[in-house]
């Protein structure tokens, strides 16, 4: 196999940062892949016009700018694999992630549709889908919910925000969070893969959550569950992810 030249952009930290230094190190030098992005947290009333534009203007449409440039130059060479790092959230909304869902639910269409055109002229595409990763990149964003100001919302709505979402994710984040390191080895064996799949979820302990959006066509099953684990069933889902916490361990333990 020659040396195949990597595209990796938004690499300053994070992610982005892993997946370069792992390419860097590869001991069979066979390298010489997309994820800039930006995170958005807190009730949709406190977010200006301007900075929901810049989170598109980044997570959407800088992916749009560059596939536009690379994309021709691969169709005519009939051979190239655009992987682009997308998120569970790009399949699933979640509470108080209403702007970034939606973000990565435009980068999965724009993918989804572009995808059957690419495949005409052999280029293939992925989505990574991590779920919860612990990075600078995560930490700046919740760092800066605490102080955030929410006088535009409700009283009610901030108390959940503050209250019961914040301490809910950082529950979620050190239960099942992956590293960096984790998502960019998974990557690279996409990048190797002579056949690889057109969406890659990073965590298995996230899929059962993902898959009940499949599992019921109304949506009703999904939005239903979120709803009561969030609000009505605190001590079972502190038990899930005291589960899911130990099940991480071995399965971190078994990798090794």
């Amino acid at each position: 196999m020659g040396t195949r030249k990597v595209l990796v952009t938004g690499c300053s930290s994070g992610i982005g940062l892993a997946v370069a230094v792992r390419l860097a190190k590869d001991e069979l030098r066979r390298f010489k892949v997309n994820n800039a992005g930006v995170g958005m947290i807190g009730p949709l009333e406190c977010q200006s016009m301007s900075s929901m534009q810049d989170l598109f203007n980044t997570n959407f449409f800088g992916l749009v700018r560059l596939v536009k440039e690379l994309l021709p130059q691969m169709k005519k060479r009939q051979s190239g694999h655009i992987i682009v790092m997308s998120s569970v959230l790009g399949i699933q909304g979640l509470l108080f992630n209403d702007l970034y869902a939606a973000s990565k639910f435009a980068v999965e269409g724009f993918c989804e549709s572009l995808a059957l055109q690419a495949m005409k002229f052999n280029v293939k595409m992925t989505l990574v889908e991590p779920g919860p990763v612990v990075t600078e990149f995560e930490r700046k964003v919740y760092e800066e919910a605490e102080t955030m100001d929410l006088s535009e919302t409700d009283e009610e709505t901030a108390q959940i925000f503050r209250q019961i979402y914040l301490p809910y994710s950082r529950r979620v984040f050190h239960s099942i969070g992956q590293t960096p390191e984790e998502v960019a080895e998974q990557t690279t064996r996409l990048i190797l893969s002579k056949n690889p799949p057109f969406r890659h979820q990073t965590n298995r302990l996230y899929m059962p959550l993902t898959a009940m959006k499949h599992a019921d066509p109304t949506g009703r099953l999904p939005i239903d569950a979120f709803y009561k684990m969030i609000f009505h069933h605190d001590r079972i889902f502190s038990a899930s992810l005291n589960i899911m916490r130990i099940l991480n361990r071995k399965m971190g333990k078994s990798a090794a």
